[in-house]
């Protein structure tokens, strides 16, 4: 199963459509959910690695997916193909 990772901040209405999205896949069966916040060591590592240029940042099995708006067409793609373009 896929493992998706989203990085979160406060105050982020995008963080929370993204949360929302991606906690209903979570809930199909079609990816599994790491929520992180960008304050924890976790957050700060993954924006060190990755920088996002905005929030929320969405990997896919570690991969960059996007950031910002969750991209639902990006998102179904990557999962029909088992990649992260």
């Amino acid at each position: 199963m896929p493992r998706a990772t989203l990085l979160t901040t406060t105050a982020c209405h995008l963080c929370e459509d993204a949360h929302q999205e991606l906690s209903r896949r979570a809930g199909c069966g079609e990816l599994s959910l790491e929520v992180v916040a960008v304050e924890s060591d976790e957050g700060r590592a993954l924006v060190a690695t990755h920088r996002p240029a905005m929030f929320p940042l969405v990997l896919l099995d570690g991969r960059p997916l996007g950031h910002g708006r969750l991209s639902r067409r990006r998102l179904d793609a990557a999962l029909r193909s088992g990649k992260v373009r």
